[in-house]
């Protein structure tokens, strides 16, 4: 068996690429939506890049959390019981 193909090398591969891609999610909701201004938008009154900023990035920084719980629990109980990750 490759090197690379074995248990302990799947898991943290798989988890590099889900905390990069959900680093890149929480990137782009804490600078490019904010800075973007879209003043064009609006919800509740207030110009969307504020909403985004006030309501909708702390909302979305739960859901990212509850997200990389779900996926890493299906991924430790996928690596079987002998993975001590």
């Amino acid at each position: 068996m490759p090197p690379q193909d074995d248990p302990p090398a799947r898991y943290w591969r798989s988890n590099t690429r889900l905390v990069a891609l959900l680093t890149l999610v929480w990137a782009l909701l804490s600078f490019v939506v904010p800075l973007a201004g879209i003043e064009s938008i609006t919800l509740f009154g207030a110009p969307f890049s504020l909403w985004m900023t006030a309501q909708g990035a702390p909302i979305a920084y739960v859901l990212i959390i509850w997200w990389y719980d779900r996926r890493m629990d299906r991924l430790d109980r996928a690596s079987g019981p002998g993975h001590d990750g």
